[in-house]
């Protein structure tokens, strides 16, 4: 009870506990002296620690990580925040992506941390239609979509020595051996048959091919979205201008932020300080969790606050949010899949 006491309110005010105040809140009658000895065996094992500036004690990472695990209890839902996120995400969207994105702002303004959000795993995405768009002055682009509804493209030049009637032979090519196939796949005959079958068109087919494999990587890699990246200025203990770059530098970076994320299970997920893999996040504690849009695959919404962060109304704000993201993503699929 004393552990629980000590993080719920050094989480909401960020001031050290003293013994007098814990005694204040406890269901029963007991002395100061009394929750003193509790707290020095608590210090002992590691679990709150003694300021410097004063008597009261903060929790340690441990204490923390013993209290995640063993004595929060998510805050029940607002009825308030409810009505927020499912406005937000009432939007009249025209992608997946725009969601997921707008996903990532709302739970940033909600926490006024800063929040992460995946978009669902598209590894059995498979190419629904390969097109090349002129528009004029030699300027083409080329469009790829998916059998799930995303669309990716990129514009390009083409030299005189290119006729139009290459061009559509070779997109007739790539439609008529890989529409239907799984993204990875079509990533593989890109680098093996591919060429070989494109040349018969192009005498130089590297731009085209270069072109299609951008586009194709664009479409099937895995994307997530920021929101309130300026928050982590508000709860930052660093003055250190070099620590605050590397820490957005992380942000920027997909393959870096996938390895801080991990492998969320279905359970909501957090890590404290030195159980991410990333240094720079030591001061840091990340919440996790799965949203599940059905058929269309699962995808991740994760916030990163200080330590010191409210973690049951936390928990209990991402619990309620990918439930409501998970709906609105389903409603959209089962829009568009009409």
């Amino acid at each position: 009870m004393i552990l629980k006491a000590i993080v719920r309110d050094y989480t909401s005010s960020g001031v050290p506990v003293g013994s007098k105040a814990l005694a204040a809140q406890l269901p029963m009658h007991v002395s100061s002296a009394t929750v003193r000895n509790e707290m020095a065996a608590l210090e002992e094992l590691g679990l709150i620690a003694k300021t410097h500036s004063s008597s009261g004690r903060i929790p340690s990472v441990k204490g923390y990580r013993y209290y995640v695990d063993h004595l929060v209890q998510p805050d029940p839902i607002k009825a308030n925040d409810i009505d927020i996120i499912k406005s937000s995400l009432e939007g009249q969207f025209l992608k997946i992506d725009e969601i997921i994105e707008t996903s990532a702002k709302i739970l940033s303004n909600l926490t006024s941390y800063t929040a992460f959000s995946l978009k669902p795993e598209h590894k059995q995405s498979r190419l629904s239609g390969f097109r090349l768009v002129p528009l004029g002055k030699r300027q083409v682009m080329a469009v790829l979509v998916t059998d799930n509804g995303d669309a990716e493209s990129q514009t390009f030049n083409i030299t005189t020595k290119i006729t139009g009637d290459q061009l559509e032979a070779v997109v007739r090519l790539i439609n008529d051996q890989l529409v239907g196939k799984p993204l990875d796949e079509v990533l593989s005959a890109l680098k093996s048959e591919i060429p070989m079958q494109v040349v018969n068109y192009l005498q130089q087919p590297e731009g085209f091919l270069k072109v299609f494999g951008d586009v194709l990587t664009k479409a099937a890699q895995e994307r997530f979205y920021v929101g309130g990246r300026l928050n982590l200025l508000n709860f930052s203990d660093s003055n250190d201008v070099d620590e605050l770059k590397s820490l957005y530098t992380l942000m920027d970076h997909s393959d870096d932020m996938a390895d801080v994320l991990g492998q969320p299970s279905d359970h909501i997920q957090v890590k404290i300080g030195s159980e991410m893999t990333n240094d720079i996040l030591k001061d840091y504690s990340l919440i996790t969790a799965t949203y599940d849009a059905g058929d269309h695959g699962k995808g991740v919404i994760a916030l990163l606050g200080p330590t010191r962060m409210p973690y049951s109304r936390m928990i209990g704000l991402v619990g309620a949010f990918r439930q409501e993201l998970a709906q609105r993503l389903i409603d959209y699929y089962r829009y568009f899949d009409q």
